[in-house]
């Protein structure tokens, strides 16, 4: 190796090791530090996460492929107990089903259910809130009233009202394959006026300012201050309540899907697995529901001292 090539190669090692000082010397890193809970909390869900993410790639059996399960490998408990298997680390279920893999499989569902449901609530209620705190008049009156009729129904009974609406509408033969669809729109539907009552508290307080006036003043159409001097500045409390929203939508997708109207047994969400496995819960075969339930407490518990720590930085008046 030259010494020019020597001297690039270092350099690009110091530069890599520069970048990760000065992550984990930032101000996020400091108040970790100050938050060993959130700190434990953020680390757990990374885990989670990446797991859900690389779910085919680390689970040992496909759940969708049937031809790999075996009723001879049926209710086998965890490896680790009498009669268990090595190659099932957590037992299997009815149909001889790796718990592990469909453990990997239904959190990946549940996830992208709950930040695609998170995503629609958002996009509807950033949306509301800014026509609704901009523009003011009959047109905040409307959002308002729309969206305290909204409050009078619990999130729970709205979405099983609009998952049960589009289950009668849609052909038996397709409603699994748009099970998905229909939780995700559900959930979105039944929780953005949380959003957009913030998101029209934040814009009351900034379409007053000097620089929205400015804006004004110099020729900017209501769609350019909107979009460039007040959403910016709403963000911020948006994705905290985000953050703390995605646990709320997981844990209802997980009841709605325990109830029969969330996501079907043959797409995998960890609501499914724990009401498959309540079934077989008094006959002794524990682990069937015990894991799926287990996993979904860490996620939500994390999720939640995680969201609070996320809350806490990101507002002013607690730092």
């Amino acid at each position: 190796m030259s010494i020019v090539d020597s001297q690039n190669s270092m350099g690009k090692r110091s530069s890599v090791m520069g970048f990760f000082r000065a992550i984990v010397s930032s101000n996020v890193f400091r108040s970790l530090r100050w938050r060993p809970a959130a700190a434990i909390a953020g680390f757990v869900l990374c885990i989670i996460v990446l797991a859900a993410v690389f779910a085919p790639w680390l689970a040992p059996q496909d759940p969708y492929d049937v031809s790999r399960l075996d009723l001879l490998d049926s209710h086998l408990p965890p490896a680790w107990l009498a009669d268990g298997d090595v190659r099932f680390l957590l037992g299997t279920d009815s149909q001889g089903g790796d718990l592990l893999s469909l453990l990997l499989y239904g959190l990946r569902t549940s996830l992208m259910v709950g930040v695609l449901a998170v995503t629609v609530s958002v996009s509807l209620g950033l949306l509301m809130g800014l026509l609704s705190g901009y523009f003011g008049g009959l047109t905040d009156a409307v959002i308002m009233r729309m969206a305290d009729i909204q409050f009078t129904f619990p999130a729970m009974l709205m979405a099983l009202l609009i998952g049960g609406i589009s289950k009668s509408l849609l052909p038996l033969a397709v409603q699994d394959r748009y099970a998905m669809v229909v939780v995700i729109s559900a959930l979105g539907v039944s929780h953005w006026p949380h959003f957009a009552r913030l998101v029209r508290a934040a814009t009351l307080t900034q379409r007053n300012k000097d620089y929205v006036a400015a804006a004004r003043l110099v020729g900017h159409s209501h769609v350019s201050v909107i979009a460039r001097q007040i959403l910016p500045n709403v963000l911020n409390a948006v994705f905290v309540l985000a953050t703390m929203d995605i646990a709320f939508a997981v844990m209802t997708e997980a009841t709605l899907s325990f109830l029969g109207f969330g996501m079907p047994t043959t797409q995998p969400s960890l609501g499914t697995l724990i009401k498959i496995g309540y079934t077989y819960l008094f006959s002794g075969e524990w682990w069937v529901v015990a894991f799926p339930s287990g996993l979904l407490v860490v996620l939500l518990i994390s999720i939640n001292v995680f969201g609070d720590w996320v809350r806490d930085y990101f507002d002013p008046k607690l730092r």
